[in-house]
């Protein structure tokens, strides 16, 4: 009832303008994260620089030296956001939204560097412990630090869901790790002033196992990208948005992909064998009006009218010889 009011209401259509319009607005919004994030990050940074000057903390330098590191990583997201927005073209049908997965990559070795560097670290301040000053203001310094990153790691998550984009998901927990590093400098320089000079060697490798967990989950939502996974819940929502369109008999194949932040769809539908051609265009366009409704993300849907099989009369006998040669694309969903 809320879409027919919307609609209603506010004029608009499906055409490609409109949606080449909406990737645009992504687009803006997901440059928009990222320089606000890069500010963000850029300006902890030079707070945390001030302090190592004053306090010559190497475990607050290698912080610092992180952050700027980590702030680097919008620039490869940045260039993928940029690349895009450029339209389709005959080799690169689909246009270029996976290169929002292949930044996705790069952050994913982003992050990867930093556990084995917070590794190396922890480990080779646990053999050569250092000396520490003024631990006040390494203290202040790393929850400037924690904070910072946190801010950041929860902007970045919440416009990469809210725009779709796998990969600025994954730079915010990327972000999020550099606030348990900052964190372990914090928690280290505690343990150094009760006169435990192990403490910060020690919290960094706990550090840098949850690092390790934080990469797992950033990596498995890449590959899941790459791979066209999607979420089940998607297609039940898209199968009976499709299953309950009037003139639908049931559905055949349905399948659901994303492209950058955007998801696309294909299906068969399954129709009456005696309707016309424009009866069965009529019942697939008003099937894609109401998918593009109802699932959030949906740019695009290719729909094909199948007529029902009847007896005696199979409507794809002239390609059952080319349906057994290949190997099976996914099950189909059938519902009655």
């Amino acid at each position: 009832m809320w879409h027919g009011l919307r609609h209603l209401l506010v004029p608009h259509s499906h055409d490609s303008a409109d949606k080449v319009d909406g990737a645009m607005q992504a687009s803006r919004q997901g440059m928009r994260a990222l320089w606000i994030s890069l500010a963000g990050l850029g300006a902890t940074a030079i707070l945390q620089a001030v302090v190592v000057v004053f306090t010559g903390s190497v475990a607050l330098l290698g912080d610092t030296l992180h952050n700027v590191a980590d702030a680097l990583t919008a620039v490869p997201l940045g260039l993928a956001f940029l690349v895009g927005r450029r339209a389709a073209t005959r080799r690169y049908t689909y246009g270029y939204g996976r290169a929002e997965d292949l930044a996705g990559i790069v952050i994913v070795a982003f992050i990867a560097a930093s556990a084995i560097l917070a590794g190396y670290e922890a480990i080779r301040r646990l053999l050569h412990p250092a000396g520490v000053h003024n631990l006040w203001a390494v203290a202040i310094a790393a929850l400037i630090g924690f904070v910072g990153n946190e801010l950041v790691a929860r902007y970045r998550i919440r416009v990469g869901r809210r725009i779709g984009s796998a990969a600025l998901v994954a730079d915010g927990l990327h972000a999020r790790t550099d606030g348990f590093t900052s964190l372990a400098v914090l928690l280290g320089a505690g343990g150094v002033a009760i006169g435990w000079d192990w403490a910060d060697p020690v919290v960094g490798l706990a550090i840098t196992v949850a690092i390790a967990f934080v990469l797992k989950d950033a990596a498995r939502e890449i590959y899941r990208r790459l791979m066209d996974a999607v979420d089940p819940a998607l297609v039940d929502q898209a199968e009976q948005v499709l299953i309950t369109t009037i003139g639908v008999r049931s559905v055949g194949a349905l399948r659901l992909r994303w492209i950058g932040h955007d998801l696309h769809a294909e299906t068969n539908l399954i129709v009456d064998p005696r309707l016309s051609l424009i009866d069965a265009h009529t019942i697939a366009a008003e099937a894609e009006h109401r998918l593009l409704h109802a699932v959030p993300r949906l740019t695009s849907v290719t729909v094909h009218a199948d007529p029902a099989a009847t007896a005696g009369h199979d409507p794809h006998a002239a390609l059952a010889h080319h349906r057994s040669l290949r190997p099976s694309r996914g099950a189909d969903h059938r519902t009655s």
